[in-house]
């Protein structure tokens, strides 16, 4: 039963050792070194190169090794009579839960301006917010965006979110269609972005979007990078709509040394490390889907290739 893995510039040996002890009978063949390409059963991926999966004609599920899909997607000759899996790992919720937990009291706790106290040696205590009185958005309630919410609901946070299809999350107010998006947007003090990269998501924060979020606001975005129009973020910085962001992901990667990012202090950058997919932990659900899959059963978490996520 031969997978192939595809990860640069992933040391596939934790993985390989990871999967063999759920699935001791796996044949593990990492990329380029696959033997017979007719041999491929399943493929675990991550921005494989477009072609790859096409020429592997007895291909029977195709596993991401991340919760997007839209890096397989993106190839015009992916087979489309195979199942595309994304990756609900618990080890990744928990990482992303703690990095939006944190930027989040970032903001909360004001803690930019009392950087820039520090560096100006300025010694002024800032007036605090109650958790109740702070009101945070969510954008996306997948896997993902509802671990956060629930972790955030935990402190009191006055929670709303917004997501393509209704949701019900204990602790937060939750919303749908574009008349829900705005109202979101309104009332976000702090905006958190967890969707999935689509047709219709793609570009959904820009001028308009962000210049709906109220004065102050603050941004994070661990999502993807082609969910904001730079240009457009950038403006609403300088003119301080937008008192700062954290971006973790951007339209290309590494950021380029010339990109304006790089400049703002108000902007923390993160080389797409918000949270991490471990082997440790995403092994299992992935054995668990080749188990299904042989067995005859339902595989979890199969993408809807029109829908992207």
């Amino acid at each position: 039963m031969p997978l192939l893995f595809y990860s640069e510039p992933d040391d596939p040996v934790p993985w390989i050792e990871a999967l063999g002890e759920h699935l001791p009978d796996l044949e593990v063949r990492v990329w380029p070194e696959i033997g017979n390409p007719d041999d491929i059963e399943f493929a675990l991926v991550w921005q494989p190169p477009r072609g790859l999966l096409a020429a592997l004609p007895h291909l029977q599920a195709i596993l991401s090794l991340g919760a997007g899909v839209e890096h397989i997607l993106a190839d015009p000759n992916i087979p489309r009579n195979v199942p595309l899996v994304r990756l609900v790992d618990p080890g990744l919720t928990t990482g992303m839960t703690e990095f939006v937990v944190m930027r989040v009291l970032h903001y909360h706790r004001r803690m930019p301006e009392y950087e820039a106290q520090r560096r100006d040696r300025v010694w002024q205590l800032l007036p605090q917010t109650h958790p109740s009185d702070r009101r945070v958005g969510i954008l996306g309630l997948g896997e993902l965006g509802s671990a956060a919410s629930r972790a955030l609901a935990s402190f009191g946070f006055d929670l709303a979110g917004w997501s393509r299809s209704a949701k019900s999350i204990d602790g937060i107010a939750t919303l749908q269609g574009e008349d829900g998006l705005f109202a979101v947007l309104e009332r976000s003090e702090i905006l958190v972005c967890l969707l999935p990269l689509t047709r219709e998501t793609e570009g959904i924060l820009d001028a308009t979007t962000l210049g709906a979020l109220p004065q102050g606001a603050h941004l994070i975005n661990v999502a993807r990078g082609a969910h904001v129009v730079d240009n457009d973020l950038l403006s609403l910085l300088d003119a301080g709509h937008i008192s700062g962001a954290t971006l973790d992901v951007f339209r290309n990667e590494p950021l380029p040394d010339d990109h304006p990012y790089w400049t703002y202090p108000q902007v923390m950058i993160m080389p797409h490390g918000a949270a991490w997919t471990l082997p440790k932990t995403a092994a299992s659900t992935i054995a668990d889907n080749i188990r299904r899959h042989r067995s005859g059963e339902l595989m979890t978490h199969v993408v809807n290739p029109e829908q992207g996520y």
